[in-house]
């Protein structure tokens, strides 16, 4: 529609030279461009440089808004990263340097006594539930706190294991799962088929005997059960998977490595803590059974 004049008279305007064209993206507007474009067009009808005048003047201002937003959300990234700043400084000043003889030590070599495979769920961070220091655990996470077995072949949870197993010399590895965990509701929501497109589905395949078992188990319970189910059995399917790497298995027989589960429910913090039972497994591998023993239950 052609602009109107403030009598009303229709006039019709050529489009603008490239020159005067205002990007889009443009975050703000050259006053002297805003002139010179009214004296070159608008200059024999005072009612139309008018109303030009006050539509740029409502674009000057929306933009300039749209830059305040933009910069008040940098702003907000900024503020994360203060915090965290605040938060290092912090550690620094009351940990790192209080307890530099600790962190001298550290430098010169690592000697933890556990290794920790958690979830990569940022509500279960295994360091802050029970209080490992700097040295005293050696952590791997990932979806579902999954062990693959071994004969899967490489990922980034069994190249851990092998470092902390064979060159750091853990005495103890614990499997954590927790409650409310996304990953094994994937893995109850598959279809038997997976999509070789989906990262997750192909990786929670690996808790496939898990989820065989919960069906057989509880299949007569609600999902959110199941998942319940599922989240624990998948625990001590994973402590099962760790025996078919021969240099754990090895080392469990010659009673130089433990295996643990442990099960975090952080909806009413309580945790749950258990030992593989090797020589009853072992006798039952054959059946696909697994024996448990030193059950705890820290409430």
């Amino acid at each position: 529609m052609a602009p109107q004049g403030l009598l009303g008279s229709s006039i019709s305007l050529a489009p603008l030279p490239n020159k005067y064209s205002l990007p889009r993206t443009s975050p703000a507007i050259s006053t002297l461009k805003l002139v010179e474009i009214e004296k070159t067009h608008f200059k024999g009808n005072p009612g139309l440089r008018l109303k030009a005048s006050m539509e740029s003047s409502w674009l000057t201002e929306e933009l300039a808004n749209n830059k305040q937003n933009i910069t008040s959300g940098t702003q907000s990234g900024s503020d994360l990263f203060n915090e965290m700043k605040n938060r290092f400084l912090s550690f620094k000043q009351h940990k790192f340097l209080e307890e530099s003889e600790h962190f001298q030590n550290l430098a010169k070599g690592q000697a933890p006594k556990f290794m920790v495979i958690a979830c990569g769920d940022s509500r279960v961070c295994p360091s802050n539930i029970l209080g490992f220091q700097p040295g005293e655990a050696f952590v791997i996470r990932n979806v579902a706190n999954l062990v693959p077995p071994f004969e899967n072949g490489p990922t980034e949870t069994n190249a851990a294991l092998e470092f902390a197993v064979n060159s750091v010399l853990v005495e103890n590895i614990l499997v954590i799962g927790h409650s409310c965990c996304g990953g094994i509701r994937a893995l109850m929501s598959r279809q038997d088929e997976v999509n070789p497109s989906s990262f997750i589905g192909s990786w929670v395949v690996v808790g496939k005997n898990a989820r065989s078992s919960t069906m057989a188990a509880a299949s007569n319970l609600d999902f959110d059960q199941q998942c319940r189910h599922c989240e624990k059995e998948s625990v001590n399917r994973s402590l099962m998977n760790l025996l078919t790497y021969p240099w754990i298995e090895e080392k469990v027989q010659k009673g130089v490595l433990s295996i643990h589960g442990g099960y975090y429910n952080f909806v009413d913090c309580t945790f749950e803590k258990w030992t593989l039972d090797y020589e009853e497994s072992v006798s039952r591998k054959g059946s696909d059974m697994y024996c448990l023993k030193n059950r705890e239950f820290w409430a």
